[in-house]
């Protein structure tokens, strides 16, 4: 009971810390409506945030490699939330960035840190590590409905009060830091067992990683317009067709956990990356309505995957465990979203269905590597006391 009430805070921790990562993005339309920004300062207001949020994510990793920081969980909520906060009231350009920056790097501080305390808390359990990304996932789907609830009506003066989620995330956090001392989150003394990395399957599973978020932000950065385009509707139907994206993300994060539990990470990340192929394929082919369900079925199949490659990243590094979580949570997701730019510039001298067409590529792609790993052969417990042997403790 105690396990399952920790991974509940951490999840619904997580989807606070979360709403950070897409509000960013949400806050574009008001960027340009209120201040007259062009593509190319919005485009580095959002990449200010992403970029720098990924890039950091192994630093962070290595540190928290080094040390047990629990502390770093509630500081880095509240900088993900006043980042954001103090953006819309920014008097300049320069400054905005400044702020969306530090949104960024807490949010960057955030993710290994917390993933090692989940780790741990969850004893090696593949549904609760699961249940804890379905937190983040839904927090990045909220982040739009979230800020249109805040800004739409008194515009980005009231940014402020998107610090509200950080206050909440935060306070999540403080039963973690009470357990300082007398639970399993807190650095464990004594002699460290002997741990074997397998640095070269991590280094094929981050190629699968990046491969997948390749395919995914490319996906819900054109989808709204594609879905506009396909059905013939209007910016509801773009919104919807993003909504489906992000909440079968939701979806298929819990559906991995419960597979993972009858079946090896390894071949269920093998099978939901078959399944992903098509479902792409499908979203770039199917008529009218017809969209959604693979839409769906896509964002499912590619987010079975997603917690189970965190801990196979974990297993694979089990002496460096921040260091795998920051890199399988982080430093892939920057991928994506830097070939998101040239994804839109082939749709500007095509078409944006024939700019969407390499996406089915991606997939198979890591289903093919998939092939190439085999689940690590992991003695749970002693796999768990890695993350408790920081440096200097």
């Amino acid at each position: 009971m105690r396990r399952n009430i920790s991974i509940i805070l951490l999840a619904v921790g997580h989807a606070c810390v979360d709403i950070y990562q897409g509000a960013v993005a949400a806050l574009v339309p008001f960027f340009v409506a209120e201040r007259g920004y062009g593509y190319a300062a919005v485009s580095g207001v959002v990449l200010a945030a992403s970029l720098l949020s990924s890039v950091t994510q192994p630093l962070f990793g290595v540190l928290t490699d080094r040390r047990a920081v629990p502390w770093l969980l509630p500081t880095s909520t509240a900088l993900g939330g006043l980042g954001v906060a103090l953006c819309g009231t920014a008097p300049s350009y320069g400054l905005t960035l400044l702020f969306v920056a530090v949104s960024g790097i807490g949010v960057a501080a955030y993710h290994p840190e917390s993933a090692r305390v989940a780790r741990l808390v969850s004893r090696g359990s593949h549904r609760a590590m699961a249940w804890f990304s379905t937190g983040g996932n839904v927090g990045f789907a909220l982040a739009p409905f979230t800020v249109a609830a805040v800004v739409s009506d008194g515009g980005l003066r009231r940014t402020p009060l998107l610090v509200l989620p950080a206050l909440v995330g935060g306070a999540l956090c403080l039963p973690m830091l009470r357990r300082r001392g007398r639970g399993p989150v807190t650095a464990a003394r004594g002699t460290p067992p002997a741990l074997v990395d397998d640095a070269a399957s991590f280094r094929r599973l981050t190629v699968a990683v990046m491969c997948r978020s390749i395919v995914f932000v490319g996906l819900s950065t054109f989808i709204a317009l594609y879905a506009q385009q396909r059905t013939g509707g209007d910016t509801a139907a773009g919104t919807t067709a993003l909504f489906v994206l992000y909440l079968g993300g939701a979806v298929g994060s819990v559906l991995g956990g419960a597979l993972a539990e009858r079946w090896n990470r390894v071949t269920v990340c093998r099978w939901s990356y078959a399944v992903a192929a098509g479902a792409v394929a499908g979203v770039l082919l199917a008529p009218g309505p017809l969209l959604y369900l693979f839409v769906a079925v896509t964002s499912i199949s590619l987010y079975v995957p997603f917690s189970l490659q965190v801990t196979l990243g974990q297993d694979y590094l089990p002496s460096r465990i921040g260091t795998a979580s920051g890199i399988t949570l982080g430093l892939t997701v920057s991928v994506g979203g830097l070939l998101s730019p040239a994804i839109g510039r082939l749709a500007d001298i095509t078409s944006l269905r024939t700019a969407l067409a390499p996406l089915v590529l991606m997939p198979v792609l890591s289903w093919l590597l998939f092939h190439t790993l085999r689940e690590p052969a992991v003695d749970r417990q002693v796999s768990d006391t890695a993350g408790q042997l920081p440096a200097g403790t």
